[in-house]
């Protein structure tokens, strides 16, 4: 194979295909590594269909007794900081994250506990009385502890998207809107005419499993994510980043963030369903509504009563053993497939994308969790993502 590493700046000619985290990271890293670069999406990056989408998304080292993703996602923090300041855009704030460990159900926080101890990553242990005095918004009698990940926080998703997908064009990058399909060979097509390129990056997220239907179907399940934002109560900041943090919640299969630049407190009961990547409305179910009520009421008591005021429908594609797509394509060599559970992808989107593009420039290989082939169902305690 071709080592497009050894060619001169400019010669290797690249297509990244989809705009989301992972396409926008891997264009600009390509673009770095001396590539030409061109990235295609169907619409504007930071579009409202796309798995990348919605305000805000947590970064959280938290990942069971997954090593990988742990280190990856500390350095992703330097990273998403390094973003920051070449963008001149707020696009993380630090206020925490804390995992809520249900009774009787902690395996995968327990693992957590293990693995920051073995990798030197800062956290707490609170009881539930600690919780309850640190963070008064929760009311948490039925948990067992709560881990508490102070370097953690949220990234402002949209404006990361935007930002990423500006700063790629200022090096030189460019963009274009299109339509890239595949034929009954999977082979790429734009608007219905071959997609050539030494080398092209498939990053279109949920789309992607009814783009490749016999090699990325079979193993990407397409699910919708209902979240709500609700409003914080008249005069009180508790709400807020600056006092609250993320969290997450396995055993009310939720998990949210705080009020930031005054968009409400965002919370998500997650209910598996599966949608029509193309032709359903993304808006959020009754059932949903209840659900995300019924649950505000349970964990935060003083938001009863309170409006919601926006509203999320997110499609995501989620692999049986939760981990990435990272892998060249069986019959089309030139053809690297990236993705697959969008759900934890974001948070690692500046060294995925990294990543990424030296997989692309065969600098190296892939790593084996990557690869299409061998993928099986984990349990909640081997998961990286604690499902």
């Amino acid at each position: 194979m071709t080592n497009f590493a050894s060619r001169p700046a400019g010669h290797t000619h690249a297509i990244v295909v989809g705009g989301g985290i992972a396409g926008v990271c891997t264009a600009l890293e390509l673009q770095r590594r001396g590539a030409k670069v061109r990235l295609i999406d169907r619409w504007e990056p930071g579009h409202a269909r796309a798995a990348s989408s919605d305000y805000n998304r947590i970064i959280r080292a938290i990942s069971g007794r997954d090593e990988f993703y742990t280190t990856w996602v500390r350095q992703a923090r330097h990273r998403w900081l390094e973003l920051q300041a070449e963008t001149g855009q707020k696009l993380y704030y630090e206020n925490g994250t804390v995992i809520l460990a249900t009774e009787g159900q902690c395996s995968w926080e327990d693992a957590t506990s293990e693995t920051f101890d073995k990798l030197g990553v800062p956290y707490h242990r609170f009881s539930p009385e600690e919780v309850a005095l640190r963070f008064p918004q929760f009311k948490v009698p039925d948990i067992s502890y709560a881990l508490y990940e102070p370097e953690s926080g949220m990234i402002m998703a949209h404006r990361a998207v935007v930002s990423i997908a500006q700063l790629f064009e200022r090096e030189g990058g460019v963009i274009e809107r299109g339509h890239v399909s595949t034929d009954n060979n999977e082979q790429l097509l734009l608007e219905d005419k071959t997609l050539e390129a030494d080398i092209i990056v498939v990053c279109t997220g949920a789309w992607m499993g009814e783009m490749f239907p016999r090699t990325i179907k079979p193993i990407g399940f397409v699910q919708g994510i209902n979240v709500l934002y609700t409003s914080t109560p008249d005069g009180d900041a508790s709400f807020d980043h600056t006092q609250m943090p993320c969290w997450i919640d396995h055993g009310q299969h939720s998990f949210g963030l705080p009020s930031v630049e005054g968009s409400g407190v965002k919370a998500a009961v997650v209910i598996p369903e599966t949608i029509d990547i193309e032709n359903d409305e993304r808006l959020i179910k009754r059932e949903s509504l209840g659900k995300t009520r019924s649950y505000i009421e349970k964990r935060l008591p003083k938001l009863i009563g309170e409006r919601i005021v926006d509203s999320k429908f997110n499609g995501i594609i989620i692999t049986p053993d939760t981990h990435f797509i990272l892998d060249w394509h069986p019959e089309h060599e030139h053809v690297l497939l990236a993705g697959g559970c969008s759900g934890h992808l974001f948070k690692h989107g500046p060294v995925f994308g990294d990543f990424a593009a030296g997989v692309a420039m065969r600098e190296y290989g892939t790593a084996d969790r990557f690869k299409i082939a061998g993928r099986r169902k984990l349990s909640p305690k081997e998961s990286p993502s604690g499902r």
